[in-house]
């Protein structure tokens, strides 16, 4: 007769990064809880007698779903990946391709409006490239469906002085983020402070219009996706006082870490965003694995330079410029500043840029 194994209060480590599974609507799955199951990320029926864990059952709802099955067993949302293993031994690790392979990849060359294309719909835009001599309040689109997203849109709007139009993007919620200067913002008549590096969200169906105090530049994200902004005649009076707390500024004792790398949430469910999300974090000089997400992503560079990989391309990538990253593109941004480069990024569907496969 088998050995049963001794209880334990750790489980196995069965692999460090989420297990990608297409789940059909209506199944049943019994996660492996233990980590020793031969048929990972499901259970196998023996492996975890005698260990004291018990697998976890996952019913299906209506619809097919793609998720990301914990494979490192720490999990704090079971039994779904939520990123702990990047902080877990031997979680993080960096692009392990050789210096050879990565120079033979496609360099990317930037168009006359400043974009880049890499690999299929992924792409860097210098939003600034095409900005008018005139100062004043513009806004240019960087990501929408025309332009190969799926899920969201991106505008980049500067504000030289005084107010903007009163903007609104129908029954999609919009984030706002400022990049540089401050100012107001109104939400369908409920007034903000707006300062440099804070994150805003604007719920479906509300209007938004800015005030800049110092001339101000933004980036404008619709979600989902959109062609363009609205233009209201007047301000609506529709705040959704549910959620009375809109504006999010850096907090660093609100930081995660994620390997050598850290973020922050800006706006997320705490100020009612609940598919969407915006956070701003830092990069050291490092390369990345490469890596997919679920969500799609749109990321700012704030500060300092480096290197966006793709699997047949590759460009250059610095401050003031914006990476657009596709559902389950894979990539590896590389920091080459010495002193790391700080981002933000807009992610939807999805709540935790800590997620990755």
């Amino acid at each position: 007769m088998a050995t049963l194994p001794e209880p334990t209060s750790e489980p196995v480590i069965a692999s460090l990064k989420p297990y990608y599974c297409e789940l059909r609507a209506g199944r049943t799955i019994a996660w492996c809880k233990c980590g020793r199951s031969k048929r990972q990320p499901y259970c196998d029926g023996r492996s975890h007698l005698g260990t004291g864990f018990e697998p976890m059952l996952y019913t299906v709802g209506d619809e097919p779903e793609e998720v990301l099955l914990c494979g490192c067993k720490h999990t704090g949302t079971p039994p779904f990946c939520d990123g702990t293993h990047s902080n877990l031994p031997g979680g993080y690790r960096g692009d392990d391709r050789s210096d050879e392979h990565r120079a033979a990849l496609r360099r990317a060359e930037s168009t006359a409006d400043g974009v880049r294309q890499l690999d299929a719909q992924c792409y860097v835009v210098a939003p600034a490239t095409t900005r008018p001599r005139a100062p004043g309040f513009w806004i240019r689109k960087i990501i929408a469906p025309s332009l190969g997203a799926q899920h969201q849109s991106q505008f980049y709007m500067e504000l030289g002085s005084g107010n903007s139009p009163v903007l609104a993007a129908g029954d999609r919620s919009v984030i706002l983020f400022v990049a540089k200067g401050e100012g107001q913002v109104e939400i369908s008549g409920r007034p903000f402070a707006l300062a440099e590096s804070d994150g805003a969200h604007v719920r479906a169906g509300e209007a938004f219009r800015l005030t800049a105090d110092r001339p101000m530049v933004l980036f404008v994200s619709a979600l989902p996706a959109a062609e363009a902004l609205d233009t209201l005649d007047t301000m609506p009076t529709n705040f959704d006082e549910r959620h009375p707390d809109r504006v999010r500024g850096v907090d660093e004792a609100q930081r995660s870490e994620m390997g050598p790398r850290y973020f922050q949430m800006l706006v997320d469910k705490s100020v009612g965003s609940t598919d969407a999300a915006q956070f701003i974090g830092h990069i050291p000089p490092s390369r990345a694995e490469m890596h997919r997400h679920l969500y799609e992503e749109a990321l700012i560079i704030l500060s300092g330079a480096g290197i966006v990989w793709n699997d047949e391309s590759c460009a250059p990538i610095a401050a003031g410029d914006v990476l657009f990253l596709p559902r389950k593109q894979a990539h590896s941004l590389e920091c080459t500043h010495p002193d790391g480069m700080d981002v933000v990024g807009v992610i939807h569907p999805g709540d935790n840029p800590g997620i990755n496969y």
